[in-house]
C-alpha cells in the first residue's frame, strides 16, 4: 500500500491566547488519492484542521507530515498543496486574465476548461464582481495547475447548482486520473454520497470517527444530521410546528 497522503500524530492545537485547545490529541491517516469530506459543527475545528495541513500554523515536524514532509517546514510543499475557501481579498480594478497571466507555467487546454466549466469571464473586473463570481475566480486561479493535495475549505458555499455539480465532477476527475487527494469541508451535502470516499467527523476539536464512505449510513445527510443533533444537543424540530 502506499503511503498515506497525511499523516497526523498527536496533534493538538490552539491559537495564541486562546483558552482551549482548537483541536485536541489528533491521530488521522489521509488515503493517497482519496475524496475525504471533513464534517463538524461550526467551531468543530475543520478550518483549523485544513490551515494546519496546508502548513499556515507552525506544529512539530512530526506532528503533520504531508507527502512525507512537514506540514510546516518543508517549504516546497507549496507547489503540490494548495488550499481554497475563506477570503478571497482581490477587490481593486484588475480584470481576471491579467491574474491569470501572473500564473506561471499553466496549460492553456486546462486553463481553458476551467475558465468554461466556472463560467468566469476574463474580462470580469475584480473590484465589481459579486460573493459567487469572486468563488469562482478564487477556484480558477487554484486549480489553473494540478496538485497533488487539495483542502477545500466550504469552497461551493457561493455556487449555483449546476457550478458546484461540475466542480464536483471535475474534482473527482481529478482525483481519479491524477491521484489528488482532497480534503473537502462542507455543510452541503447532495450528491456527496457517491462523490467521497472517506469521512472524518470532528466535535470539539477531536476525531469522533474517520472510515470510509461505505461505512457510513445512508443517505449521508441523515446521518449527519443525526450525529450533529446528538452531539451538539438540538433536538429535532416537531413535525409541523412551523418554528
Amino acid at each position: 500500500m502506499s503511503a498515506p497522503a497525511v499523516r497526523i500524530t498527536g496533534l493538538s492545537f490552539r491559537y495564541r491566547g486562546a483558552a482551549g485547545d482548537v483541536l485536541d490529541g489528533i491521530d488521522l491517516e489521509i488515503p493517497a488519492g482519496c475524496r475525504c469530506l471533513v464534517i463538524g459543527a461550526n467551531g468543530a475545528g475543520k478550518t483549523t484542521l485544513l490551515r494546519v495541513i496546508a502548513g499556515k500554523h507552525m506544529v512539530s515536524r512530526e506532528a503533520v507530515r504531508v507527502l512525507g514532509a512537514s506540514a510546516f517546514h518543508d517549504t516546497w510543499l507549496v507547489g503540490d498543496v494548495e488550499m481554497l475557501g475563506g477570503n478571497f481579498p482581490f477587490e481593486v480594478d484588475l480584470e481576471v486574465r491579467t491574474l491569470m497571466d501572473n500564473q506561471v507555467g499553466v496549460d492553456p487546454a486546462r486553463r481553458d476548461r476551467l475558465i468554461e466549466l466556472l463560467g468566469v469571464d476574463p474580462a470580469w473586473h475584480m473590484h465589481a464582481v459579486s460573493d459567487g463570481q469572486r468563488r469562482r475566480v478564487q477556484l480558477l486561479l487554484g486549480l489553473l495547475r494540478p496538485r497533488k493535495l487539495l483542502l477545500l475549505d466550504e469552497v461551493t458555499t457561493d455556487l449555483d447548482l449546476i457550478a458546484r455539480q461540475d466542480l464536483l465532477a471535475f474534482l473527482r476527475e481529478e482525483s481519479a486520473e491524477r491521484g489528488t487527494t482532497i480534503l473537502y469541508a462542507t455543510h452541503i451535502f447532495d450528491s456527496l454520497d457517491e462523490w467521497a470516499t472517506h469521512l472524518v467527523y470532528l466535535v470539539a476539536g477531536k476525531i469522533n470517527s474517520f472510515a470510509p464512505i461505505s461505512d457510513v449510513p445512508r443517505p449521508l445527510l441523515g446521518t449527519v444530521e443525526h450525529w450533529l443533533r446528538r452531539d451538539t444537543g438540538k433536538l429535532a424540530r416537531p413535525r409541523g410546528s412551523g418554528i
